[in-house]
């Protein structure tokens, strides 16, 4: 079998009302994806999404005529691109729905098969005052999820404290709170200094107190040492590793024992293939697996895919926040991906990923 072509598709949804991602100081009026499709010389296509793919035609010919059933080559293909270029992990997760379907298996069979289903927790994204925090944590309560993550901007402690204290009070005791302070990473442009490490162990302090599950990414990738005291100083589970840039970074923190929980996106930072080696080296060190998932509805579901695979938990994060982000607003190019009533993402059994891209809104959104 060989790869026969490449095609990416450059998709934009404008947002009314705006969403304005917390991690982003400039307010978000549109969102972008970008959908890779694969084809071979035996009629089957793959489907993969998640970073633009921005500059990738330059390396297109380095993939036409390989076989996309040599995914270790191919995942060295592409980290030798990361290297100089982007990252283009979702033509990945398209040679992945290929091996699927060329098997007859769901691609977390072909990762491990542990679960069949995942629970999982709302994700917010943007920064709300306490009392619309508190309602929407009651919200996704009602829905069915179990546990919710809230975050929190590094000059508006104060307010993301209150926040999480008003969520805690609301929801009471049974559900789950976890915090995101995005410090491990930032947008292109933000130059603004990281909280230093005395603010963030006392904000841990305050959140333990509050029965905080975890606090997510709070110092630098760099300061290790920072999350390392962090941890010993207030009890409280660190997680991290989102966005690292390469499987070898990411192997590096694990051994350091930088965290408790390892959240490698399989579209955004280190690839499905790698993310799953990532999850059994955190898992022999008795460390958590769970991948940050914030791109759109096929990076979730190449993500999912992976975490059933290989047991991931204790939860897989699922972006919801509403009425700025919801299922269909994500995953608006595809059939939007729901929680069941018992609060778990069911992993769609057909070969492949199981994708169903939505046409008519592809060539609705598709920009020229």
């Amino acid at each position: 079998m060989k790869i026969t072509s490449i095609s990416l598709t450059r998709l934009r949804l404008p947002l009314d009302p705006p969403f304005n991602a917390a991690w982003d100081p400039n307010p978000r009026i549109e969102f972008t994806a970008t959908l890779v499709a694969v084809k071979t010389d035996e009629g089957i296509t793959g489907y993969g999404s998640g970073d633009t793919m921005d500059g990738f035609a330059a390396y297109e010919h380095l993939f036409i005529g390989t076989d996309p059933m040599q995914i270790l080559n191919q995942v060295r293909r592409i980290e030798t691109i990361n290297f100089h270029g982007g990252r283009y992990w979702p033509l990945e997760a398209a040679l992945w729905d290929i091996i699927g379907q060329v098997s007859g298996l769901p691609v977390s069979v072909l990762f491990g098969g542990a679960r069949d289903r995942l629970p999982a927790y709302a994700s917010s994204g943007e920064l709300k005052p306490p009392a619309a925090r508190a309602e929407s944590a009651v919200a996704a309560k009602e829905r069915g999820f179990k546990a919710m993550k809230i975050r929190i901007a590094r000059d508006r402690i104060a307010e993301g404290v209150s926040s999480v204290r008003a969520a805690r009070e609301a929801v009471g005791d049974d559900f789950d709170l976890m915090v995101d302070l995005n410090q491990m990473w930032r947008m292109s442009g933000d130059i603004t200094a990281a909280l230093p490490l005395a603010k963030v162990q006392n904000l841990a302090a305050e959140l333990h107190d509050l029965g905080v599950l975890w606090l997510e990414e709070p110092l630098p990738q760099v300061d290790v040492a920072g999350a390392q005291r962090v941890r010993q100083s207030t009890g409280l589970q660190i997680s991290g590793g989102e966005m690292v840039r390469s499987a070898p970074e990411m192997m590096a923190l694990i051994e350091a024992d930088a965290f408790d929980i390892y959240q490698p996106d399989v579209a955004l930072a280190v690839g499905m293939y790698r993310a799953r080696q990532v999850a059994e080296s955190a898992n022999l060190r008795h460390r958590l697996f769970t991948p940050h998932t914030w791109s759109n509805g096929l990076g979730l579901l190449a993500n999912l895919h992976v975490a059933a695979g290989v047991d991931a938990g204790p939860y897989l994060e699922f972006p919801y926040d509403p009425p700025g982000w919801t299922p269909e607003r994500r995953d608006f190019f595809m059939n939007p991906l729901h929680i069941d009533s018992h609060g778990d993402l069911i992993v769609p059994q057909r070969p492949g990923l199981g994708v169903e891209v939505d046409w008519d809104a592809v060539s609705r959104f598709t920009v020229d």
